[in-house]
């Protein structure tokens, strides 16, 4: 296998899915941006209420499954078993295809049914564009579980910013044509929905290229271990239970959706929940932008760890869980503390607010901010138990944090002096009650838990100190220009300060070390720079 397809370390992979992923995000924020300014706070909504079905149908058809695929074709591979990676991906693909095709057909017949479940009803045009991405989604899937599993990264990245940049082109060009042909916000949201739609086709394309090439270019001189339905049989024991707890998890952001909103209008007109939920949206988004980053590790950590278990590197397992520990960290905890810091400034850049819109987005915002450390927490700890074996325990942990979330939202919104800023509350509460016992978890089923804490408290140390440095030079920038300053400055000037503070405390305090950064490429001339 090395003769014919290039393996990458763990953190090597995760770097190059990390590079893409930050090209990713600056397009997706060319493509957000804008749009929220062509089709306002209301239309917003209406593109995530799409979203949000839509993710729930996602997560049902790809959540498990790949992660079950990237499992078991990394175990094959680890053990020379290239005719039993053929026949896990044969399957798999099978059982995607049905799953995609569901999804689809539920999405584009029934858009006015679950527009009208969500409390928004013009959310229809949105929804149903977004259908055919349930099949097209799946069959991306299929290829990068593939790839995935033989530690193959490159070809995922390169499919996510085509994505991406296609995302951007006509996502914002349909938006345009359809506002300016129908004057209307409802069918402008379905026209930025194409943009999705059509990006997932190219990429699939893409990908299907990359696929059969590497799918001729493998051994083929060993005989399969285990019969189709054997495959399926392994395949869905390991993909239900994350399936039921992502998707399950999904369902009750949903839930969260269609319970928050009728709690805002018992006291609020339907256009400013409309409005509070857009604004409440865009925070999301924002949120979301460094939570994609930890992805790329958990991504890559799922097969490196199933490997080394697999060829009995217990020691070596523990290493890698802990260095993931390290790098998540290192990427999260200045996120989590700068969002939070610079709140406002953020909000009021990238969404465009003022007044009571933008007071109402910094609160949001500084409390998601917070929720992003432990978020990264709740990916990684999945991760590592799922590559373990134990994928029933993050399912059971995820519910428990998702009935925690819905309780404390049903209550806080209800409130009037409270309002939306439930939701975020409650999305905190969430993340804190899964980290809490996933930690725990690992605690008592793995012989050799990595010591996740350990491995991120020099990383927060860091980014605390950070934080304190620009909350002082926002500060002392407000004092000096006034509130009315250039939008770009309150925020460029306190992120570049930070940005050098959170370097030098990392290197001093030693948030990442030798052995980490000599897996990834460059490494040691990485290392002789960070002196470490």
């Amino acid at each position: 296998m090395a003769d014919t397809q290039k393996k990458q370390s763990f953190l090597h992979g995760t770097m190059l899915l990390a590079m893409a992923t930050a090209i990713v995000k600056v397009i997706g924020a060319l493509y957000k941006l804008p749009l929220n300014a062509i089709i306002g706070p209301e239309g917003f909504g209406y593109f995530n209420t799409a979203y949000d079905i839509y993710n729930v149908l996602l997560m049902i058809s790809t959540a498990g499954l790949p992660v079950a695929m990237s499992r078991m074709i990394s175990q094959a591979s680890s053990l020379g078993h290239y005719r039993q990676v053929r026949k896990i991906y044969n399957t798999a693909k099978g059982i995607f295809l049905a799953l995609g095709l569901t999804g689809t057909v539920l999405m584009t017949l029934f858009c006015k049914q679950l527009a009208a479940f969500q409390e928004q009803p013009d959310a229809w045009a949105a929804i149903g564009t977004l259908g055919p991405c349930c099949l097209l989604i799946c069959l991306m899937s299929a290829y990068r579980g593939f790839f995935q599993g033989q530690s193959n990264m490159l070809p995922t990245s390169v499919s996510q910013v085509l994505e991406a940049v296609c995302k951007l082109i006509v996502g914002i060009a349909a938006a345009i044509l359809v506002y300016k042909l129908t004057q209307s916000i409802p069918y402008a949201a379905g026209g930025a929905i194409l943009g999705v739609t059509a990006s997932c086709l190219i990429s699939s394309l893409y990908l299907g290229q990359c696929f059969r090439k590497a799918y001729r270019n493998l051994p083929a001189t060993d005989e399969p271990v285990s019969s189709g339905k054997e495959i399926a049989k392994g395949l869905l024991i390991i993909a239900v239970p994350i399936t039921i707890g992502s998707a399950g998890l999904q369902i009750l952001t949903m839930l969260e959706t269609k319970i928050y909103m009728e709690q805002l209008k018992t006291y609020l007109t339907q256009d400013t929940a409309n409005i509070q939920k857009g604004i409440y949206n865009m925070t999301q988004t924002i949120f979301n932008m460094p939570c994609a980053f930890i992805t790329p590790i958990t991504i890559s950590i799922i097969p490196a760890i199933t490997a080394q278990l697999t060829t009995k590197e217990f020691s070596a397992a523990k290493a890698t869980g802990e260095s993931a520990a390290r790098v998540t960290a290192l990427i999260s905890a200045p996120c989590a503390i700068g969002l939070s810091v610079l709140a406002g400034p953020i909000t009021a850049l990238l969404g465009g607010y003022s007044g009571e819109n933008l007071a109402l987005a910094t609160s949001l915002m500084t409390i998601l901010g917070v929720c992003i450390l432990f978020n990264a927490a709740v990916l990684l700890t999945n991760a590592i138990m799922q590559s373990h074996g134990h994928v029933n325990i993050p399912v059971i942990n995820m519910f428990v944090g998702g009935i925690v979330k819905l309780v404390a939202i049903s209550i806080l919104t209800g409130n009037p002096h409270i309002g939306i800023m439930g939701a975020p509350i409650g999305t905190l509460l969430c993340y804190l009650s899964i980290t809490m016992l996933n930690l725990i978890s690992m605690k008592r089923a793995l012989e050799q838990a990595p010591a996740i804490l350990k491995n991120m408290l020099r990383s927060v140390l860091a980014a605390l100190i950070m934080g304190a440095a620009v909350y002082g030079t926002s500060y002392g920038l407000t004092q000096l220009l006034g509130p009315d300053m250039s939008r770009i400055i309150a925020c460029g000037v306190p992120l570049v300060v930070g940005v050098v503070v959170y370097v030098l405390c990392a290197v001093k305090l030693k948030a990442i070390t030798r052995e980490d950064c000599m897996l990834l490429p460059k490494g040691e001339r990485i290392a002789h720079i960070l002196h470490l």
